[in-house]
């Protein structure tokens, strides 16, 4: 079969196998190139980088690329953990799937050791996977990534089904959102959360999942010396607090800051750490259905391509890694530069009050008949097709699909 992107609610509800596959190696590619730009050692080349890294949430967005260069730039034997619908021959799996696949086949060639486990990263089942699967590798974690992002979690203790909501707190948050398909601006508005959406989202989307995982893995036994943890976040700018930092996603991302210093305090005696990455603001999944965001992304983009310092995923994870976290001699963990909450801050480039001040004189003057010059509206079409692996360069989009199974 052909496969084109179906649309439906400005979400792309279909993903093709080949274009996945070849968006996963480009960003291999670009960590392996960068490896050989800042002169990184892998293990096995005499560095110190991350040996043994557990990514949960690996298989698209931040978690993907940060399991990319642990692997392909630093050498580092990986496990990954991501909830995906399996594809069948003539019934296509989630994006996710076929990342993996093209991951683990990729890690395989390169000689790594590689793992990746299809299930419920919240569920204390699949944390006892992961412990049999790193002992059996006679291993321990050196670097543990929390990079889930889920609408829903089931406490493993109480088994009552929690839902996350992205709303605002206190009033309506109303705005323009931009259809990145058609250019289309429309007005649109988020509802205030109301009963127990704000605990609700914490609990899904804080940090208690990520604590019980690293209590688990302690007590396990197979955390290393100088283990450390990260865990992402988006602060963003002022106009997006009210639905973001502000909002229900804000109040459980303040939840998981807090608990990295209580991570951070469980890790100690390891001489380890725990902390939260503040990291750019990307087209997803859900940017078209929030106000407002779909359209600063557009104004963001223009403004940081004509700097020179937007970045992807791949960009963004690789800098983390290369400029905050392996930064001692021959890559070793050095010193991690935080602000003064204790944060990691990779959304600075971003936040750059020269970039904010030009993306919101953009914002005041974007009209719909305007939106494709002030914006980067090929961009975030680019990228919002990409996520499901349309529009990858090098794929033939009119060749047959015979098997969805496969990413050949």
């Amino acid at each position: 079969m052909v496969i084109k992107p179906m649309i439906r609610s400005n979400i792309c509800i279909n993903a093709h196998p080949v274009g996945c596959a070849k968006e996963t190696e480009r960003q291999i590619k670009y960590a392996v190139a960068q490896k050989a730009k800042r002169g990184i050692k892998t293990v096995k080349e005499g560095g110190k980088g991350p040996k043994t890294v557990l990514v949960l949430g690996c298989s698209t967005g931040y978690g993907l690329a940060s399991r990319i260069s642990a692997a392909f730039e630093y050498g580092a034997d990986t496990i990954g953990v991501s909830f995906e619908k399996e594809p069948r021959e003539t019934k296509g799996g989630t994006p996710g799937w076929y990342n993996n696949m093209a991951f683990d086949r990729k890690a395989k060639e390169a000689g790594l050791k590689v793992e990746t486990l299809n299930g419920d990263a919240f569920s204390d089942e699949v944390r006892q996977q992961v412990i049999e699967k790193v002992k059996a590798w006679n291993a321990k974690f050196d670097l543990i990534v929390y990079s889930l992002a889920s609408p829903v979690r089931t406490d493993p203790d109480t088994k009552v089904m929690y839902k996350s909501v992205i709303k605002p707190v206190g009033q309506t948050y109303a705005g323009q959102a931009l259809d990145m398909m058609t250019g289309a601006l429309s007005f649109m508005e988020a509802k205030p959360a109301e009963g127990d959406d704000i605990p609700n989202t914490i609990k899904v989307m804080g940090g208690e999942d990520w604590e019980r995982w690293i209590k688990q893995l302690s007590e396990a036994g197979v955390l290393a010396e100088g283990c450390r943890t990260l865990a992402y976040s988006y602060i963003g700018p002022k106009l997006s607090h009210a639905i973001y930092r502000d909002g229900t996603i804000g109040a459980a991302k303040k939840d998981l800051e807090a608990r990295a210093h209580t991570i951070s305090g469980m890790l100690k005696p390891l001489g380890g750490a725990a902390y939260v990455s503040e990291n750019k603001g990307l087209v997803t999944r859900s940017s078209a259905v929030i106000p407002i965001i779909s359209l600063y992304l557009g104004a963001l983009f223009k403004v940081m391509k004509a700097k020179g310092t937007h970045e992807g995923c791949i960009e963004q994870m690789e800098r983390l890694f290369a400029e905050r976290l392996y930064t001692g001699a021959d890559n070793s963990a050095g010193t991690v530069p935080v602000d003064s909450e204790g944060r990691i801050r990779i959304d600075d480039w971003e936040l750059d009050p020269a970039v904010q001040a030009e993306v919101d004189k953009i914002m005041a003057n974007v009209k719909e008949e305007n939106v494709a010059e002030l914006t980067d509206l090929e961009g975030l079409r680019h990228d919002f097709l990409n996520i499901n692996g349309f529009d990858v360069e090098g794929v033939d989009y009119e060749k047959d699909v015979a098997d969805m199974t496969k990413i050949d």
